[in-house]
């Protein structure tokens, strides 16, 4: 019996190797044939459990997580004090986004091992599951276990980040790059709250820091940035055909030739340029934009220099007729309709003129409020 346990170690051990040899030539199939059969002729043997890791790897490979979750199942039915095990698996839940499911192993391999790495695991998964309590306490927990360690402050600023306790969480930040400059991925999170707080200054200051020494989370600061930016005017462009810088009491048949003749019409258009990327639905919408005659008290601001209009005045309509987006260019195109008045002498102050745009970027985001509108004497506002 001593000779045929050894005799079935032996040949566990040679499916191992085979196993090995198969997964590095990329046959993953045939890999995990050998793996079952190792794990079939030795399961008591310590080897078996790292067996099982490879086969779930296997599975892996070929893009088979259900495979690779009963592998590691079968890894932890081996041996239940193999934190590894619960970990690895609470991993791969974590990646198909079955924090639930990650949270719930994490949470065993704390059990088995209640270390600093493990509770920061448990810690980001209560966080997904909403259980920030839970994650603010484990990751204290780390604080005390390694007071000098990044992870228990980058963890507790990752909660607070998420309940939107951005101040708080910029402090937590700030304790773990103190402890090591070089923790960029703590610079990252403070950028991030600082741009979700809408201290995009501060935020752009972080990415400068980063630029250097890590440009690829540089990048991501900077991307994050974009899409979290409330979008803007960035001015209006000289495409268009109305004269936005002419004063008040402009002829209105200077605009066009055809415009000299009493009640004509005549389509105008104004070209905004933005920041970002719209969404089109929203911009192509004309009850999204207003024309208006400014009343801003800024010094010269009103319409007509806030003097009496003329008999002669004229008035557009508050809404455009219609409305272009060029998504390659990131610009509107604004098409309204001037009306002459009956005499064919009528005025407008086109400097005075208010566009304003209510609607919102690609990423649901409405307008700046402090650059929604433009006017010729003013610019963007």
């Amino acid at each position: 019996m001593q000779q045929t346990q050894t005799n079935m170690e032996s040949l566990a051990g040679s499916m191992l190797s085979a196993g090995i040899t198969a997964y590095q030539k990329e046959d993953y199939k045939t890999a995990i044939q050998h793996f079952r059969a190792s794990i079939g002729l030795a399961s008591y043997l310590p080897q078996a459990v790292d067996t099982a890791h490879y086969m779930a790897s296997a599975y892996l490979k070929m893009d088979d997580s259900e495979g690779a979750i009963k592998a590691y199942e079968q890894a932890i039915e081996l041996d239940r004090s193999r934190d590894d095990s619960y970990i690895k698996l609470g991993n791969l839940y974590y990646s198909l986004e079955r924090y639930s499911d990650a949270e719930e192993q994490y949470a065993e391999a704390v059990k088995v091992n209640p270390d600093a790495t493990n509770r920061f695991s448990l810690g980001q998964a209560h966080i997904k599951t909403g259980r920030y309590r839970d994650a603010e306490k484990q990751f204290n927990m780390i604080k005390r276990q390694a007071p000098r360690s990044v992870n228990g402050y980058y963890g507790v600023g990752l909660t607070y980040s998420a309940e939107g306790r951005y101040e708080e969480a910029i402090a937590e930040f700030q304790e773990a790059v103190d402890i090591d400059p070089e923790f960029y991925d703590g610079w990252l999170e403070m950028g991030y709250a600082y741009a979700d707080m809408g201290d995009i200054e501060k935020a752009e200051e972080v990415f400068n820091l980063l630029e250097d020494p890590s440009p690829d989370l540089a990048d991501l600061l900077s991307r994050y940035l974009y899409k979290v930016d409330t979008p803007k005017f960035a001015t209006a462009l000289s495409d268009g055909n109305f004269p936005y810088l002419q004063p008040p009491k402009t002829p209105v048949a200077s605009f066009d030739p055809y415009l000299t003749n009493a009640n004509a019409s005549k389509t105008l258009k104004m070209v905004f340029q933005f920041d970002k990327e719209m969404d089109r639905e929203s911009v192509e919408n004309r009850f999204n934009w207003k024309i208006s005659r400014s009343t801003s008290s800024e010094p010269g601001g009103f319409y007509n220099f806030g003097q009496p209009l003329p008999d002669t005045e004229i008035k557009l309509p508050s809404i455009p007729e219609y409305v272009y987006y060029d998504a390659k260019n990131l610009r509107a195109v604004v098409y309204f309709e001037i009306t002459q008045n009956a005499t064919a002498d009528g005025t407008i102050d086109p400097s005075h003129i208010v566009f304003k745009f209510s609607g919102e970027d690609k990423y649901g985001l409405k307008m700046d409020p402090k650059a929604d509108e433009f006017a010729g004497f003013s610019g963007v506002a």
